[in-house]
This record gives C-alpha cells, structure tokens and sequence, in this order.
C-alpha cells in the first residue's frame, strides 16, 4: 500500500511540474516568441514559421524521440520518459495561451525561472519531458559525448533558429532564457542554504585563532596535518563550516588575532551532518 502511494505522489509531482513547464511556455515565452530550446521551442518556431499547431508539434516530435530511445538507447530509458513525452502535448494543448504582461524581459525572466523550477522537479523524481532529453543521451551512449555538452548542443541548434524565424533580437532572449533557466535550476539542485568552508594557517597564532574560534562561534573544527611546498616544515591547517552569518564575525576575528593569517574561504553548496541538518536531543 504504501509502495502505491509513493508511486501516486511521484506521478502527482510529475504532473505538477509538466504543469509548470505548459505554465511557463503558453503564458510568459510562447506570447513573446521566445524559442529557448528543446521541443517546446521547436513547436513555437514551426507554430508561427508554419502554422502548426504547438501541442501537436510537441507530440509528434516526442513520439520520434521516444522511437530514437526504443532503437538506440533500450526499454529502460524509453519507460523513464514515455509519461512525460505523452502527458506533456496534453497539458500544452489545455493551458490557454495567456500573455501574463506585455513586456518581454520581465516575461523571459519570470517564465525562464518557472521553466526551471518544472525541469528540476522532473529531475528529483527520475523524470523528464521527453524531446531533446534524448538525443544527447544517445550521443554519449555513441560518441561518448558528456550529456550537458549534447544537450547544449541541441538548444544551440533550436535557439539559432529564432534569428531565420523571429529575428536578432527574440534570439538574444532566447539566449538569456538559457542562461536564467541554468542558474535558476542550480540553486535549485545545490539549495539556497549555503555555507563557506574555512581553511586557516597561521605561523604563531593559530591555537589562539582556534580557541576563539571554539568559544565565540561555537562550530567544530578540524586540525589537519600539512607541510610546506617551498621548506617541506610540518604544520597545522584549520578548517571549520559556518553559516553566511558566522563569517562575517569569523573575518575580522582572524584579521585582530594575525593580519598575515593565510585564508582559504569556499562556497559549500550542502552540508550534512551534526549542527546543519542533524540536530542531536540535549
């Protein structure tokens, strides 16, 4: 029972982001001629080249893709997309097309960020729309070709023909909607709640640095072993993962206790584990 109601839920977020993707298509890039790729795109650019009809165009082009996984690629990847590949056409051709607003930078911006919001809700669940998925899944099975490379490939191809279809200038929008949906779709995937990884090495003063460390920030930290690449002397390394908030406290700290403190700051996409998301009963 339980297995079922996971399988419903999955199919009900997948539902829900096809929804998201028909959203962002038929009411902020499809109004405005913006052609950002993938089949979507395809069936905006052959609707006004053509005359086409853009849910049937997505549907026509899909069956072919999922023909190309079933002969190319197996069964197992063809089952993974066939819902999507289906359902999508569907969804494109219930949600009216709607210009949400006439401006069409504020329509690539809010459309390309739902677009994001749909693909990334696929890719949690083991899904996609089908279309230009598959293409660069081939080439890498074939070609041994990296999938976002295929991928980009394939949106080159479909982004370049809004300048024979639209023009120059729903081209650099198009352009522009690639480049929102990557970033938005990366903080999606990495999370918003990042944290900084800190390595700090200093001649005499890192036992004090670590102990004000320990007492006023109230993070753990770790002592690495080290040697020089220029005189091969031993030496010790801290390293601790704090919040935004935390160092902009621990910079100046370090600044006061040695000024020529050598300081490694990353940006950490996820952090697991005690103090960030397990939280021990005290």
């Amino acid at each position: 029972m339980n297995k079922i109601k996971k399988i419903t839920w999955t199919y009900i977020k997948i539902v829900f982001a096809l929804t998201i993707l028909g959203v962002s298509i038929n009411m902020f890039l499809g109004p405005h001629h913006i052609a950002a790729g993938g089949v979507s795109g395809l069936g905006i650019l052959l609707e006004s080249a053509l005359g086409f009809d853009r849910a049937m165009v997505i549907l026509v082009l899909n069956i072919i893709m999922l023909v190309l996984a079933l002969l190319f690629l197996g069964k197992q990847p063809f089952f993974k997309v066939l819902f999507g590949s289906l359902v999508f056409p569907l969804i494109i051709a219930i949600i009216p097309e709607t210009m949400i607003t006439p401006d069409r930078l504020l329509s690539v911006i809010f459309g390309s960020a739902i677009f994001a919001l749909g693909v990334a809700i696929l890719y949690k669940n083991n899904s996609s729309s089908g279309g230009t998925t598959i293409p660069p899944l081939i080439f890498k099975k074939y070609f041994h070709l990296n999938t976002s490379i295929g991928l980009l490939f394939t949106d080159a191809v479909v982004v370049s023909l809004n300048l024979f279809v639209f023009g120059f200038e729903e081209f650099l929008y198009a352009i522009l909607s690639i480049v929102i949906t990557s970033i938005v779709m990366s903080y999606i995937e990495t999370g918003t709640n990042r944290k900084k990884s800190i390595m700090v090495m200093s001649e005499d003063s890192l036992e004090e640095i670590r102990h004000r460390l320990s007492a006023e920030i109230g993070r753990g930290l770790t002592l690495l072993e080290a040697k020089g690449g220029y005189n091969r002397k031993s030496k010790e390394v801290l390293l601790i993962v704090v919040t935004d908030h935390e160092f902009s406290r621990i910079k100046p700290l370090i600044e006061e206790i040695d000024p020529t403190a050598f300081v490694i700051v990353n940006s950490v996409a996820e952090v697991m584990g005690s103090g960030f998301t397990y939280h021990p009963i005290e």
